[in-house]
């Protein structure tokens, strides 16, 4: 990062008991009670119709509540339009003026709010070396990468110094490798300056990747919230689990109870790990595919259906009394074939049972 430094108003954002419904009956968002920390990035993620950009436009005064209440910092916004909000947003499409500059392109939003030109200049010229583009203020953005282009969206919208910045699916027109790039760019100026950020995407990695807090939304409501460690590592239920990285589902059943330790059995396999207040009986687990341990001398027998090689790892299709499960081995060498007997079994640490 540069030394270029734009003040940070960061505010925090609460909302509380916030709806949203559209015509007499579509319910996009459903009695939600949200709190994003002044200073931290929190990703809304979900799938597409699950609430979260109605949320995030609710923020930015795009949307009206339809009941609730919605504050950023002390000041309740609920009925404020989004110009008496002090909120900048950066969505999908860049919507930078493709007869502008780029010099031009940061500076229109403070010439618009009333900053003398020599200023605007001044504060458009920092956010560009902020961003990583000093020296491409004259360029058109037709002359520029798509990587470029997210970054000149992202400086106009930091020179505003809003008390919140939110982003609306800011990577989903990159390629990967590009992806990975910009949304560490991103981080990295969020945790510099301190910003207050509201990021939504359906990506579970690139929400892994940036956030302070992750929330789920499905059905228009909060399905559950927390670090990024907190739901990979103990989801709440199936939808989570699957959704926050890939997870093989599987029944099972809990033996014994010790305390906050189950023993669970599958085809007389056994494995002890929290019991997160589950009582003996059947239960459902979730294993994360690099958690499965293939080729052990014990565990559940199962049958390798399919084997494929992906560069830094194997993937393999393991089917048997279980069902079916997807693992990942890092031993490309040596890899196993299609139709291979094998045992599988369960790292120490990672397999989770679910509560619902």
């Amino acid at each position: 990062m540069t030394e270029t430094k734009i003040a940070s108003k960061a505010a925090p954002v609460r909302f509380q008991g916030v709806s949203k419904v559209f015509g007499k009956d579509v319910i996009a968002v459903d009695n939600i009670d949200l709190h994003v920390e002044a200073g931290k990035l929190v990703t809304l993620l979900g799938p597409s119709g699950c609430g979260k950009t109605t949320t995030l436009r609710m923020i930015a005064g795009l949307e009206m509540a339809s009941s609730g209440k919605i504050t950023i910092g002390d000041r309740d916004v609920t009925r404020l339009p989004a110009t008496d909000r002090d909120v900048s947003m950066v969505f999908q499409s860049y919507a930078l003026f493709p007869h502008m500059s780029v010099l031009e392109n940061v500076m229109y939003g403070l010439t618009f709010s009333g900053f003398a030109k020599a200023e605007a200049r001044t504060r458009a010229l920092a956010g560009l070396d902020l961003v990583g583009l000093k020296g491409f203020d004259g360029r058109l953005p037709s002359e520029l990468s798509g990587g470029q282009q997210q970054r000149v969206a992202v400086a106009r919208a930091l020179v505003l110094e809003p008390q919140v910045l939110l982003f609306d699916e800011p990577l989903s027109n990159l390629d990967a490798k590009l992806r990975r790039q910009v949304r560490e760019d991103i981080r990295a100026i969020q945790q510099d300056l301190g910003l207050t950020v509201v990021y939504v995407t359906h990506d579970q990695e690139e929400a892994l990747a940036v956030s302070d807090e992750i929330v789920v939304m499905r059905n228009a409501a909060i399905a559950q919230k927390g670090t990024p460690r907190q739901l990979y590592d103990a989801p709440n239920d199936r939808f989570v689990a699957d959704f926050i990285g890939e997870a093989n589902l599987l029944a099972c059943q809990i033996v014994s109870v010790d305390g906050d330790t189950a023993t669970i059995e599958i085809e007389g396999y056994r494995h002890s790990l929290p019991a997160r207040g589950l009582p003996p009986g059947p239960a459902t687990l979730a294993v994360r595919p690099s958690r499965l341990l293939i080729g052990t001398d014990s565990g559940i027998p199962a049958t390798v259906a399919k084997a494929t090689y992906v560069g830094v790892r194997m993937e393999y299709t393991l089917t048997g009394g279980f069902g079916q499960v997807f693992a990942v081995h890092e031993d490309v060498d040596a890899p196993l074939e299609p139709g291979s007997e094998v045992r599988m079994a369960f790292a120490q640490k990672g397999p989770v049972l679910l509560p619902e």
